[in-house]
């Protein structure tokens, strides 16, 4: 019988917790982008990363800070991750990652952590490592600049609570957001069509590693919608996470959005996979 156990990682496991997250980097992007920054040490890493071992070997993982996040995380490794979550109590705002065993996680922490505020079951995962010959990108949408944060933080805070349902601006009166954004301006990371000091398209890329980086909070003001700035502005932060970021570029995307995803499909985007999101 192969011998398993589970634990909380620490700076020595390092590279065998790299190892597991290369294995399928543009899942595992968000979590990989985490790990090469702050490494495994739980306070620079805002959470604590558990792994799970069989026959001795690091086969699975799963974060659990904010978010709760299981990685290559076989049906076995799971079940013990969701004991030990169950065990701790809910700590995190929300549980994300690939579809099938975060379905299973949910199923085992529902009785103890549930109800959820929302379940989205299926989220295609879409990628890209070429831009499309079908749009051309927008030459308005530009970085962000530092000195632009006032203008940026509204449109962020009504993308966020438009996709979320609730106000970033919660509890702590959104610090924690605010320092976000603050963090992605600053890393050149952030994107936007500016017009009459207002922000009309916006996105960000909010995960990268050498080998893959995710778009994220895509938004387009309410009144300019419908004149394909979401396809054209896409193309530009494309073009851009391309150039400068990494060689795929992927987003994830709530399937009952279709305008969206036929809007990704033309940028050039291709489904490989499905996340799940539950959000309390």
């Amino acid at each position: 019988m192969t011998q398993t156990t589970t634990r909380v990682l620490g700076p020595g496991d390092l590279g065998a917790a790299l190892a597991v997250l290369d294995s399928d980097p543009v899942a595992n992007a968000f979590v990989a982008s985490r790990v090469q920054v702050a490494g495994l040490d739980p306070w620079r890493l805002g959470g604590e990363m558990w792994g799970w071992y069989a026959g001795g070997e690091l086969r699975s993982l799963c974060y659990a800070g904010a978010n709760l996040v299981p990685v290559c995380a076989e049906p076995e490794a799971v079940r013990a991750f969701a004991e030990r979550a169950r065990r701790s109590g809910r700590r995190c705002s929300s549980i994300v990652g690939p579809a099938e065993p975060t379905a299973e996680l949910w199923r085992l922490l529902e009785p103890s952590w549930g109800p959820a505020r929302d379940v989205r079951p299926h989220q295609p995962l879409m990628a890209t490592d070429r831009l499309s010959r079908d749009v051309q990108p927008d030459p308005y949408v530009r970085r962000v600049r530092k000195d632009e944060m006032d203008v940026i933080m509204p449109a962020c805070v009504a993308m966020f609570t438009e996709e979320v349902g609730v106000s970033p601006l919660a509890g702590d009166g959104g610090l924690l957001y605010q320092a976000r954004v603050a963090e992605l301006v600053g890393s050149g990371r952030a994107f936007a069509r500016f017009a009459d000091g207002k922000v009309v398209f916006k996105a960000e890329i909010g995960a990268a590693t050498p080998q893959a980086c995710q778009i994220q909070g895509v938004w387009v003001a309410p009144e300019y919608r419908g004149r394909g700035l979401s396809e054209t502005g896409m193309a530009a932060v494309l073009r851009y996470a391309l150039a400068d970021t990494a060689p795929v570029v992927s987003l994830y995307v709530n399937d009952y959005n279709l305008p969206a995803r036929a809007s990704y499909r033309r940028v050039g985007f291709r489904e490989t996979g499905a996340f799940m999101s539950v959000l309390f």
